[in-house]
């Protein structure tokens, strides 16, 4: 079933202990970012309000006892897409509360899936696919159907390979 718009917000927002998200993109192509994206880019400054909407939901979360959490898949060197996102985005979601761990996959892939599709993973109940072109741009959110086995063992093996996100920038500098 496909989640778009309202249906996927109230998927989203739904889940009562946690929620957790396997992003491996190298890159995302948001018309909502490409803004900052560019900002970023060119070494401006970040804006105040950078991903408010999104920190004020994390907090909303974390408040009413839930937790909410990813992997982030990289490869060196860095995307410019990825040190946009280190830099202005992850430290702000961890301030609101995310739990955010790095898996450099720069030597050894662990046996992930890693081919153009995301997923987050709600209450180890629910999943939701999140389907990629090449180039970043999101094609659809797809509320699997069928066993989520697989998704628990590969969330098990990122969470067991993966760093604290301050531990791998510490790493990177």
């Amino acid at each position: 079933m496909l989640l778009a718009g309202d249906a996927w917000r109230q998927e989203f927002d739904s889940y009562e202990r946690d929620a957790w998200r396997f992003e491996a993109q190298p890159t995302y192509t948001m018309p909502n970012e490409a803004e900052n994206v560019a900002r970023f880019l060119r070494g401006e400054p970040m804006p105040p309000t950078h991903n408010e909407r999104w920190h004020e939901r994390v907090r909303g979360f974390v408040a009413s006892g839930r937790t909410i959490g990813r992997v982030r898949v990289v490869r060196e060197t860095l995307t410019d897409y990825q040190r946009y996102q280190f830099a202005w985005g992850i430290p702000g979601n961890i301030a609101a509360g995310e739990d955010i761990r790095v898996l450099d996959i720069t030597h050894d892939d662990h046996g992930l899936p890693l081919g153009g599709t995301d997923w987050w993973l709600f209450d180890e109940v629910r999943l939701v696919h999140l389907n990629y072109r090449a180039d970043g741009t999101q094609i659809n959110r797809e509320l699997l159907t069928g066993d989520i086995t697989p998704y628990l063992e590969w969330q098990r093996t990122a969470l067991a390979h993966a760093v604290p996100f301050a531990e791998y920038v510490k790493s990177i500098e």
